[in-house]
């Protein structure tokens, strides 16, 4: 068993632990940003494509190119749940160690895949395994250390996955342009190893029962049931957690799918290739700012409303798009459905927190986190499914819409603090 906490020390990184921990949410955003560089896959469509019909020779399809995304996103969400327990036996920094090395492991030796199927495994296999174990450790980390802002730390530890894109999107397109495709995986992979390990070696938990001076858990309210602390046993037979696992599927589904064709999108209604890839870093930053905006809402307003709000603007998002598909509109609908993904990877493990308890928390959010694989594999396939068969990434809205109509009304009726269960 490793020391995980601070025990007695009353600073962190030269300052009282108060102040201190904010540099470890810093961390954690820079780790989830070399992490979230997946979400610039969509730059990564065409010159694959171009790579393996052209250079090598395959007959590849909408689908095929889209798969490494979904199967790296799934493998992700796979191996959180498998992985969680393993934070608080071997440490943050261990854990996060080695995910951040396989993850880098499974961008460069993507690099060397002589088909399609190959890229599933070296990308898809080896570098969502990597992120899935390394991701859950600065959530668990700005979760315990912040009690009294959870939502907001959270939120700012995630905003780093989403924001990823607008770093990595722009500079995989300038290396894909200067060194080809492949090559660009390579740098990509030894530049992640490097900078995970230098940056989790600060991570740790603070000591047990810690919390920060000047704050007490808010008082009950008349009628209101103390917080339970649920074991993942306990937190699978709750409704509430049914409730909060369906919409967080819809919400990534929707989002992972506007990931995926940002940028083919844009270049069907009309915008320059340059320019679309540009717009993935645009759009970057909405699914970066709306973890912060969604914690904090989720902290505010409960985690049912936070659900329904998100759910009212993919909808409205999904209707434009469809409904007008031209340049203005594409620009607003996907800045909101990537602003809404971000949005509910503040608000799932914001409300794992609230709902469930922190005592066994990286294997019960593990367990909500399969809904993000879920999204990530129907989301992306959906879409190229309706591409192929219709020649438009755009009749896959529809779907979106009666979808997003359905999480509202889940959220209403499910997303409620859950009752103890013994």
């Amino acid at each position: 068993m490793q020391d995980n906490s601070v025990g007695e020390v009353t600073s962190l990184f030269g300052m009282p632990l108060e102040k201190g921990r904010w540099v470890l949410v810093a961390l954690g955003l820079i780790i989830n940003l070399c992490l979230g560089s997946i979400y610039s896959w969509s730059v990564f469509v065409k010159p694959l494509t171009d790579y393996y019909t052209g250079v090598l020779g395959q007959a590849v399809t909408a689908n095929d190119i889209l798969m490494p995304f979904s199967v790296f996103l799934a493998f992700f969400a796979i191996a959180m749940p498998f992985t969680g327990k393993f934070i608080d036996q071997y440490g943050p920094r261990n854990v996060t160690i080695v995910g951040g090395v396989l993850t880098g492991l499974g961008w460069l030796l993507a690099s060397f895949s002589s088909s399609v199927p190959m890229l599933y495994v070296m990308y898809g296999v080896i570098g969502g395994i990597g992120v899935g174990i390394a991701y859950g450790v600065p959530v668990a980390v700005s979760a315990r250390w912040f009690p009294d802002r959870r939502g907001l730390a959270v939120g700012l530890t995630v905003l780093g996955f989403g924001f990823s894109a607008f770093f990595t999107a722009n500079i995989a397109g300038y290396f894909i342009g200067a060194y080809g495709v492949m090559n660009t995986f390579r740098i990509f992979g030894v530049v992640f190893i490097v900078l995970t390990i230098l940056l989790a070696l600060p991570l740790k938990f603070p000591a047990t029962g810690w919390v920060p001076k000047g704050w007490t858990p808010p008082a009950l309210k008349p009628g209101e049931e103390k917080p339970c602390e649920f074991d993942r046993s306990k937190m699978l037979k709750s409704p509430s957690f049914y409730g909060l696992w369906a919409c967080y599927f819809i919400g990534c589904l929707a989002g992972l799918m506007a990931i995926s064709i940002a940028k083919p999108v844009g270049i069907d209604v009309g915008i320059e290739a340059g320019l679309a890839t540009m717009l993935v870093g645009f759009f970057a930053v909405f699914n970066g700012g709306g973890r912060p905006v969604f914690g904090a809402l989720t902290d505010k307003l409960t985690p049912r409303n936070a659900a329904m709000i998100s759910f009212i603007l993919i909808a409205f998002a999904s209707l434009l798009i469809w409904q007008i598909p031209i340049v203005p509109v594409y620009i607003l609908a996907f800045a909101v459905l990537w602003g809404c993904l971000g949005g509910w990877l503040a608000i799932a493990p914001t409300t794992t927190g609230s709902y469930f308890g922190t005592c066994d928390y990286p294997r019960c959010y593990g367990v909500v986190f399969l809904a993000y694989g879920a999204g990530a594999i129907v989301g992306p396939q959906l879409a190229g499914f309706i591409k192929t068969s219709t020649g438009s990434y755009i009749g896959v809205f529809p779907y979106v819409l009666a979808l997003a109509v359905v999480g509202i009304v889940i959220a209403f009726t499910l997303m409620k603090p859950p009752k103890p269960i013994t």
